[in-house]
């Protein structure tokens, strides 16, 4: 509920992710993308419903108690790279005891010469300066917050690491590197979920993408097809392509619906030149794709 109003944030959403993988989910500011995260961690406010299954291995993560998520899953099972860096910082710690607390912590590793260098490392990993480790949050700029946060996050080495807007803050370089040393992350036992706005990023290391639109996920597709050829079937999917500024560079028209009031059929009929009658009802998802008239034709090469 928000203001008295029923906000359906995220609905029907489903997909599997394996050890050995990195799904990127996008889609533009307000589809629900960061709420899907925080469902899967149980850091939903009060006032928010689910309903549904999340396994990670054999346990539900939307039917796991506060006490189970706290022991046993975040850092453990699942590490989390927030949106919002400030709000996950202790800020009256430094980020080296917070970095060696987290080591303590989930590697076992207890004191002395190891201790520090393992926290150090962590830092390096995440593009830390070492320089600034005896800082704390509020002397950091956003995109060092952001890398404190990934370097925390790296700490445990979790099967599943959900990084949530994992770039925001960093120029291109950093980008880079920060969602390449995210894919190393990935292993025989560990997965990648990457949540973003950032296509660029998510052509770089993912090997499924998923389109999330006002609360549904739209489209599922190998990288390699949804960024090349024969691209995106859904025509919100390839209007976030279209905008990019090596394709079409063209804005898709319109505004999302508020979550608060979805439409009874295609969310996105509204903003789409092929929307017919037959978009008044919700379409299902089906064959990598929930729309009623999904593209069957190659995308336009990128301008050169």
């Amino acid at each position: 509920m928000r203001d008295g109003v029923y906000v359906q944030a995220v609905s029907g959403a489903r997909f599997d992710l394996a050890a050995g993988e990195c799904l990127a989910l996008v889609g533009e500011s307000g589809c629900g993308k960061s709420v899907l995260a925080s469902a899967l961690l149980g850091l939903l406010p009060g006032n928010a419903e689910t309903a549904g299954s999340a396994f990670a291995g054999d346990l539900d993560l939307l039917a796991a108690d506060e006490r189970t998520l706290a022991r046993t899953v975040r850092g453990r099972r699942v590490g989390l790279v927030p949106q919002s860096p400030a709000a996950h910082l202790t800020p009256v710690r430094t980020v080296r005891s917070q970095l060696v607390e987290t080591v303590r912590e989930l590697t076992g590793v207890r004191r002395g010469p190891r201790l520090r260098a393992a926290a150090e490392e962590a830092a390096a990993r995440a593009a830390f300066p070492a320089g600034h480790l005896d800082r704390h949050p509020h002397e950091l700029s956003g995109g060092l917050a952001q890398r404190a946060a990934t370097a925390l996050a790296l700490v445990g080495d979790a099967p599943l690491l959900l990084a949530d807007e994992p770039t925001t803050g960093l120029d291109r370089d950093l980008v880079e590197r920060t969602v390449d040393e995210l894919r190393r992350h990935i292993g025989a036992e560990r997965a990648l979920l990457l949540i973003t706005h950032d296509l660029a990023a998510a052509e770089r290391i993912a090997d499924r993408v998923a389109v999330m639109y006002a609360s549904r996920i739209v489209e599922l597709a190998d990288a390699t097809a949804f960024f090349g050829s024969p691209g995106p079937r859904h025509p919100y999917a390839r209007g976030l392509l279209d905008a990019l500024p090596d394709r079409e560079f063209t804005p898709i028209p319109g505004m999302p619906p508020e979550l608060g009031a979805l439409p009874a059929g295609c969310a996105f009929a509204a903003r789409c030149d092929h929307a017919t009658d037959t978009c008044a009802t919700r379409p299902a998802f089906a064959d990598g794709v929930a729309c009623h008239h999904p593209a069957t034709m190659p995308l336009e090469a990128p301008r050169a």
